[in-house]
């Protein structure tokens, strides 16, 4: 077995009960967010729990898709598979227009393109949230 090609796969998400409304979204092409009823502020990465005041009354609510980026860095060598043979990638922070910053990845960009607070929207890349540039 070549670990490489045949070893675990690091790029698919494992969706559980408390996930699996984000990763249903995300395959219909929606982004969801968490947020906070008590304190009103959203988060990203979803959490049973506010991040912020610690209230579990949050809730899932559509993102707008709308983002800008803050940093990236491109990728020339990655040995988890599949990465490997997706390389180079623009692998990025991004904040989301409702407030949280979000590890992603920019597609249909060169990184000569690419700067600081350029705006950017959603896409998905078989059922993950990616951003291209775009208002």
């Amino acid at each position: 077995m070549d670990p490489i090609s045949d070893g675990p796969r690091h790029d698919l998400p494992e969706a559980d009960a408390f996930t699996r409304p984000y990763w249903a979204a995300a395959a219909d092409g929606r982004l969801l967010i968490r947020r906070c009823a008590a304190c009103g502020r959203a988060h990203h990465y979803p959490r049973e729990f506010c991040p912020h005041c610690w209230s579990e009354d949050v809730a899932w609510e559509r993102a707008t898709g709308r983002a800008t980026l803050y940093t990236w860095s491109t990728v020339h060598r990655n040995d988890l598979p599949p990465f490997s043979a997706r390389t180079p990638y623009i692998a990025a922070v991004v904040d989301l227009a409702e407030g949280p910053r979000m590890m992603t990845q920019i597609v249909d960009a060169e990184e000569a393109e690419l700067s600081a607070e350029m705006p950017l929207r959603v896409a998905f890349m078989g059922g993950k949230p990616v951003f291209r540039p775009g208002s």
